[in-house]
């Protein structure tokens, strides 16, 4: 099976043309004895600008969508199929159909503007195991979301670091399938920083649809304006959203680093 190598802001994928396979996808994602990623997108193409694809963690697990995982096979089906900018791309995802526009194209770097969806948000809280009691903002994107606003430039909250309170929340008894945390600051009206711990993974640099869930809640509930800035460790996207019952569009860079070929049976 061929791969290409693709990353969004420091979210790696690799893009594998054939059949979903979560037991080769972990293998491949290993960083010390496989290619390494994040994740694996399956893509089985059905027209130049058209495809499917399904998306397996690095743990093996299979998740709905990723938003820089959906813009990454965009990528690479622009790059093998001469799709340039003002011209669209449609993906079908387990969370349903995405339409990513190429802003930008040159050479093995892109920049898309992809359609991510309604958000649907409401309260959420989860008890800790000593009874600490956390409150968010729940949003799925496609894919489940736990948003916690923090006042703390290292993303601290309830005495925790982000990775520890991530991973206990991520992996709580409330969300049997696991849940995507975020952590979000505000930096004016219309920027943020955000954390993330993601599930299948753990902490990462990026996430699409996490960027997309922490704008979605600050828009909708910390007086966040649209076009929201949103900045993580691997860099930065912007968001658009009209607000309740309007689809949101996450612009971010993708660039293509390798293809190769697995010799995993």
């Amino acid at each position: 099976m061929r791969f290409a190598k693709v990353q969004a802001c420091g979210n790696d994928f690799l893009i594998a043309e054939g059949v979903c396979d979560p037991q080769l996808a972990r293998k491949l994602c290993e960083r010390h004895i496989g290619v390494g990623a994040d994740g694996v997108e399956f893509l089985e193409r059905t027209s130049p600008r058209a495809g499917r694809i399904r998306l397996v963690n690095a743990d093996g697990s299979i998740a709905e969508i990723s938003g820089n995982g959906t813009r990454c096979a965009a990528a690479w089906l622009a790059h093998t199929e001469g799709v340039g900018p003002g011209q669209e791309i449609t993906l079908d995802t387990d969370a349903g159909p995405r339409t990513c526009r190429i802003v930008e194209a040159a050479g093995s770097h892109f920049l898309i503007a992809a359609g991510m969806g309604v958000p649907q948000i409401e309260p959420a809280q989860v008890t800790l195991a000593d009874k600490t009691l956390v409150r968010g903002i729940y949003v799925s994107m496609g894919n489940p979301h736990f948003v916690i606003v923090v006042d703390d430039e290292n993303f601290r909250a309830h005495n925790l670091g982000w990775n520890e309170l991530g991973r206990e929340i991520c992996f709580h008894r409330q969300y049997p399938q696991q849940i995507n945390v975020l952590f979000l600051q505000m930096i004016r009206t219309d920027e943020i920083e955000i954390r993330i711990f993601e599930r299948g993974v753990g902490p990462t640099t990026s996430s699409g649809t996490g960027t997309c869930a922490c704008a979605a809640a600050v828009i909708a509930h910390c007086g966040g304006k649209s076009p929201l800035t949103v900045h993580a460790p691997g860099g930065t996207q912007h968001v658009e959203w009209a607000g309740s019952g309007a689809e949101m569009t996450l612009t971010g860079p993708a660039e293509l680093i390798a293809t190769g070929e697995t010799l995993f049976g």
